[in-house]
């Protein structure tokens, strides 16, 4: 197994693409802290299929945006399963607004769930890496790191200054035998619960045949894929890449 040995904090774990990154993470032998901010009954259903996996696990409810209960989180997860080895930024919120029509308070949560919480974490979790000389820190981004689209400056703001980050944690920490890289997911096949965040979906939702098209590929992407690209950057395999991004778009974005 590519993690046997090694420990994982998760945020975002309860579904979709974070819940598949823990469940291939415990498939591969690694102890999890699995988090989420509200949503105890589906985290624990989570925590209950990577204990069958054999691994240990630990479920911290706790908002990422804010500084102090991430503090204490890592410091849960240390104290039950020892040092984090792998840490994913995952949980995010994209609500798709124009600019006009983005509050100040949504400006403010966005950039604090999608960059501050980042920053929190990494804080955190690196100086116990640094002690052990290794680490692997993976951010999820997507297209909006990539490309500017209509309606998504706070999201893009926030996921280009997250591989900022990435990219400036890899130069740092490289020498301590810590790695920082970015998996950007495309169109993924997943639950959007927020149909208010996504005003150009009621259109075209992602598995419409016009959306397919500008997909080389054809199909919507699946949350174990995105974790299948996590499972490689926090494994041994990757030992050499850092501050790089993956791409898991089928060819959406190419350039």
């Amino acid at each position: 197994m590519r993690l046997q040995g090694k420990t994982a904090l998760v945020t975002g774990a309860s579904r979709n693409i974070g819940r598949a990154i823990a469940l291939a993470f415990a498939a591969e032998g690694a102890d999890l802290v699995v988090n989420t901010r509200i949503n105890r009954d589906e985290l624990e259903a989570v925590v209950a299929e990577c204990r069958n996996a054999g691994v240990r696990v630990v479920p911290v409810l706790a908002d990422i945006a804010d500084a102090g209960a991430v503090e204490s989180m890592v410091r849960q997860g240390q104290a039950e399963l020892g040092g984090i080895d792998i840490l994913v930024c995952n949980a995010a919120i994209r609500p798709h607004r124009a600019l006009a029509d983005t509050a100040l308070e949504e400006w403010h949560r966005v950039i604090g769930v999608n960059l501050h919480s980042a920053f929190y974490l990494t804080r955190a979790v690196v100086p116990s890496m640094k002690e052990r000389r290794r680490g692997s820190i993976i951010a999820i981004g997507g297209q909006s790191a990539l490309t500017g689209r209509p309606n998504t400056a706070a999201v893009t703001a926030a996921k280009t200054g997250l591989l900022g980050l990435i990219r400036a944690l890899a130069a740092e920490l490289g020498p301590f035998g810590i790695r920082a890289n970015m998996v950007m997911p495309g169109f993924i096949d997943t639950e959007r619960r927020y149909a208010e965040w996504y005003p150009e979906f009621r259109q075209a939702p992602p598995g419409a045949p016009e959306q397919l098209k500008a997909i080389p590929l054809g199909r919507l992407g699946r949350p174990e894929e995105i974790a299948d690209a996590c499972v490689f950057l926090a494994s041994d395999a990757s030992a050499y890449v850092t501050g790089d991004t993956i791409r898991v778009m089928g060819g959406r974005v190419i350039g």
